[in-house]
């Protein structure tokens, strides 16, 4: 075991067992006794695949461009194994460097909602196992992502978790502070999983998360809801938001369409917004095709406009197609 002094100046601790825990109740599981990870997992005859989702985005404005850290992790548990994915990227000005992207598998395990640390990938854990931070480390090459004070909680459909938090971004030397989304879910096999989501921010004064249950892109976009904390005034909360795509685009490789505008609106008219993309990282999958898996990650700005106020906003729109 590793124990080292975060740059904010927290001891930390960081070994090869320590697992990020993405099951979507939410709170974080303590790290498991020796050999704990390689416990069989329960009689395969009963057996339900599911997969888990674990987000955590940082986001701030550095200058006047916009600076995103998104790390993406994802496992799906199978019959024999639980196959694991960890991507991250770091996007400021308009460009996206991908600076994980991982993709393994490891034994069935009573804890299969737990991510382990893989690659240049590392954690930052609190007593009691809640994350604290995430650090990329590999060569010269450092990133650092630390979690501070809880701003907002909500809980969506199926148990899913969004939490809203401060946080700080260390590049190299320089240290960014901005806000962070941490959210989880889940699904189980026969269970549509959870669909595109977005975290916009206005300034330091308010933040805003928006949720599709299924995924969008059929010829009936899906409900989405919508949370707001804007500090000492309060949160805002839409139990069902209509997201109607605008302008699209083509994206060739993957043989889909994609959006890059918005327009977001509730029944009762407390919630009209419209965003659009600003710039993107576009990621075709594989499969049988003729359509193939799409994941686009996009930077947004535009305004919303709400029952409490209008806010002009910018943030993170991710759209994707399984």
């Amino acid at each position: 075991m590793v124990v080292r002094r975060s740059r904010l100046g927290r001891a930390v601790v960081m070994s090869s067992w320590v697992a990020l825990a993405i099951g979507c109740a939410g709170g974080e599981e303590a790290p498991p006794q020796d050999g704990a990870m390689a416990e069989e997992s329960p009689d395969s005859g009963n057996f339900t695949e599911r997969m888990y989702e674990r987000n955590v985005v940082f986001a701030s404005v550095v200058g006047d461009s916009a600076f995103f850290v998104p790390w993406m992790l994802h496992t799906v548990e199978t019959p024999d194994t639980v196959l694991r994915e960890a991507h991250a990227w770091l996007a400021r000005g308009g460009v996206w460097d991908g600076f994980v992207s991982e993709v393994w598998g490891s034994a069935p395990t009573r804890s299969p909602s737990r991510i382990l640390p893989h690659g240049g990938l590392q954690l930052f854990v609190r007593e009691g196992g809640a994350i604290d931070g995430l650090l990329f480390e590999e060569g010269p090459r450092e990133l650092e992502v630390l979690l501070d004070d809880l701003r907002a909680s909500w809980v969506g459909t199926g148990g899913g978790s969004y939490d809203v938090l401060g946080g700080s971004a260390y590049l190299a030397d320089q240290r960014i502070d901005g806000m962070v989304l941490d959210m989880s879910r889940s699904s189980a096999d026969g269970q549509a999983p959870g669909g595109d989501w977005a975290f916009l921010l206005s300034g330091d004064s308010a933040q805003f998360v928006f949720v599709g249950e299924t995924e969008h892109g059929g010829d009936t976009a899906p409900p989405y809801r919508g949370w707001g904390t804007r500090g000492a005034e309060g949160d805002l909360r839409w139990g069902q938001v209509d997201v109607e795509w605008g302008r699209r685009e083509a994206f060739p490789p993957a043989r889909r369409d994609v959006p890059a505008e918005w327009r977001l609106t509730t029944a009762d008219g407390s919630l009209d917004g419209s965003i659009e993309a600003l710039s993107g990282e576009l990621i075709a999958g594989e499969g049988p095709g003729p359509l193939l898996p799409v994941r686009a990650l996009f930077e947004v700005t535009g305004t919303l406009e709400t029952s409490e106020g209008s806010y002009p906003v910018y943030g993170l729109f991710v759209h994707e197609r399984r």
